[in-house]
C-alpha cells in the first residue's frame, strides 16, 4: 500500500490558523493583486460610484453593493466576506490573511482597523518569520465607531455597538454597547 501524502498549501495553513510562511509565491502574487486594487480604488474620485463598485467586487469577489470611502487597505479581499448594505469611512485596513465575516447593515467609521494575523510571543518563532491568522465575524447590524481596532479571533454580535476608539480583545455578545480599551460591554441596547 502507497503512502500518499497531502501537501498542505501557506494559504491553507493561514486559513487553518497555523503558523506559514506570508512570503510564499502564490501569497505574494495574491497580496500585489489586492494592492493594485486598492491603488485602483484609492484613485477613482468619489464621484464615480459604479467604477469604484466594479473594483471592490473584484476585489472581494463579491456580487454585493458595498460602499468603502478612500483610502483603503487589504492584503488579499477575496478573505473578507461582506453582506448588504456595508459602509465603511475613510482610512479602514483590513488584514484579512484569514477570514473576516462582515453582516448585513454593518457601519464602520474611519479609520477602522481589522486584524487577523498575528504572530507569535517565542521570539526565536517570531523572528524565524512565522505568522499565523484567525477569524473574525462581525454580526447583521453592527456599528463600528471610528478608530477601533479588532484583535484576531474575535466575533462580535448581531446589533452591537462598538464605542468610537475601542480595542476588542476578546467576543463581544448581541445588543449591547460596547467600549474602552480593552473593550468591554457597558449596557444592553433594548
Amino acid at each position: 500500500m502507497e503512502n500518499k501524502q497531502t501537501i498542505i498549501t501557506e494559504k491553507q495553513k493561514m486559513l487553518k490558523g497555523e503558523y506559514y510562511n506570508s512570503f510564499e509565491e502564490n501569497l505574494l502574487n495574491d497580496r500585489k493583486r489586492a494592492k493594485k486594487l486598492c491603488q485602483q480604488l484609492n484613485h477613482i474620485p468619489d464621484g464615480t460610484p459604479a467604477e469604484r463598485s466594479q473594483i471592490i467586487k473584484e476585489l472581494f469577489q463579491t456580487d454585493k453593493e458595498v460602499w468603502i470611502e478612500s483610502p483603503f487597505r487589504c492584503d488579499y479581499g477575496y478573505n473578507i466576506n461582506v453582506g448588504d448594505n456595508f459602509y465603511a469611512n475613510f482610512g479602514c485596513i483590513i488584514l484579512d490573511c484569514n477570514l473576516v465575516k462582515i453582516g448585513d447593515n454593518v457601519k464602520f467609521g474611519p479609520n477602522v482597523q481589522i486584524y487577523t494575523a498575528t504572530h507569535p510571543i517565542n521570539t526565536k518563532e517570531r523572528i524565524s518569520g512565522k505568522e499565523m491568522a484567525y477569524p473574525i465575524t462581525i454580526g447583521d447590524n453592527v456599528w463600528i465607531g471610528g478608530s477601533c481596532i479588532i484583535l484576531p479571533g474575535v466575533t462580535i454580535g448581531n446589533n452591537t455597538v462598538i464605542g468610537a476608539g475601542s480595542i476588542v480583545t476578546k467576543n463581544i455578545p448581541e445588543n449591547v454597547v460596547a467600549v474602552g480599551n480593552p473593550c468591554r460591554v457597558i449596557r444592553p441596547i433594548k
